[in-house]
């Protein structure tokens, strides 16, 4: 059995995950920031595995197509974001009523571009993704229906995303450090059992009591 700091690791991303959690909460022009920062690194690794696996021409254009204005409206949303937290100022509420328009379009583009080549272009597809992109067809459209919505509705999910997250961190780094403290306790036990062979081999073997040495030298009266 060796020793394992992953526990240490996990509490530590368990604080820094619900730390954004709350600052996000408190600081609505991070959402912005952060929503960009996603859907930008969301676009940008899609890339290449798409260019190599979709085997269609016509399949790679509507993806490629999708991608590049994912891009840029991430990097809106990242821009406005960025100005807000420079200026102190939180965005107007256009940007508010844009946040929600731009989620809505990045989820309903992606779903029916899915769904149309599945259904029209034959490619081929497994029952969970089937099912999730009707999910975010679904959460898509449930957005339009939200007259209030905006970047703190996001604010909130992401606080609990964040602190469930954070709380099965702690749950599964807990478990590491009770295996840990039982590997210390192993090693402290298995220094006490060399100490005591130490000692052991020290004493004497009979219990008889050791006769004392005659001194050579004459008895003088």
């Amino acid at each position: 059995m060796k020793a394992s700091y992953g526990w240490l690791l996990k509490w530590i991303l368990a604080a820094i995950l619900i730390g954004v959690g709350f600052t996000m909460f408190f600081s609505k022009e991070l959402v912005f920031l952060i929503t960009g920062i996603v859907i930008i690194v969301f676009s940008l690794f899609r890339v290449v595995p798409l260019v190599k696996s979709l085997k269609k021409e016509i399949l790679r254009t509507i993806n490629i197509v999708e991608i590049v204005l994912d891009f840029i409206l991430g990097g809106i949303l990242t821009y406005v974001g960025v100005e807000a937290l420079q200026s102190g100022i939180q965005p107007d509420s256009i940007w508010s009523m844009a946040y929600k328009y731009i989620l809505v379009f990045i989820l309903l583009s992606r779903a029916i571009i899915y769904l149309y080549s599945v259904v029209f272009l034959d490619e081929k597809t497994e029952q969970i993704k089937f099912w999730s992109h009707i999910g975010i067809f679904a959460l898509g459209a449930a957005i339009i229906g939200i007259e209030n919505f905006n970047e703190e509705w996001i604010a909130w999910l992401l606080l609990i995303i964040s602190l469930f997250g954070g709380a099965y961190l702690i749950y599964d780094g807990s478990k590491g450090y009770g295996n840990y403290r039982k590997y210390s306790l192993s090693i402290n036990q298995q220094k006490e059992v060399t100490k005591d062979s130490k000692i052991e081999k020290d004493l004497p073997k009979s219990d008889q009591p050791v006769a004392e040495k005659d001194d050579d030298r004459p008895f003088v009266s």
